[in-house]
């Protein structure tokens, strides 16, 4: 790869790893899996960076490979644990100081999050945390726009009913 070609790549990289690490972490529960997710999908990045630079989505592209990556790891499980949450890892995040007033409440609604399955976390996570469009989410995540939009309702009927009996949440 080319200087050029070498610093496209950084320059994207430093620009997006933040926010794939902040979905990575919506999608599986844990920082530290989150930050190794995230460590996938841009070696994976760097591998076809000359064919995807140019691309009008390297952004969604990204994406696309960071939720491969999740739902992979998610298959090759042989366990059906539940993630457990890293409090720990929450004095840690970049963004932490900004919900530090409300650490009940985001482990509470982080909780139920982990409680779905992957495919359904991972409709939740971007069609309603990040605001993508059904088709958007449906590309991503190789499904019908009809799946996603009965998993969708779905997925927030259960966080719902599991919100329902926390009393942290109103």
């Amino acid at each position: 790869m080319g200087r050029q070609g070498r610093d496209g790549f950084t320059e994207f990289a430093e620009s997006s790893a933040q926010r794939l690490c902040r979905t990575a972490y919506l999608l599986c529960g844990d920082w530290h899996l989150a930050e190794d997710l995230t460590q996938i999908a841009l070696e994976k990045l760097y591998v076809a960076w000359r064919r995807i630079e140019h691309t009008d989505q390297p952004h969604a592209y990204a994406k696309r490979v960071l939720l491969n990556a999740y739902l992979d790891r998610r298959r090759r499980r042989s366990s059906t644990e539940l993630p457990g949450i890293d409090a720990a890892g929450l004095e840690h995040r970049p963004d932490a100081a900004a919900d530090a007033d409300l650490p009940d409440v985001r482990l509470t609604l982080i909780g139920a999050l982990m409680r779905l399955p992957p495919r359904d976390r991972a409709v939740v996570v971007l069609r309603y945390w990040e605001d993508h469009s059904v088709e958007a989410v449906a590309e991503m995540l190789g499904m019908s726009t009809s799946a996603v939009k009965s998993a969708g309702p779905r997925a927030l009927a259960r966080l719902r009913g599991t919100l329902e009996v926390n009393p942290l949440i109103g």
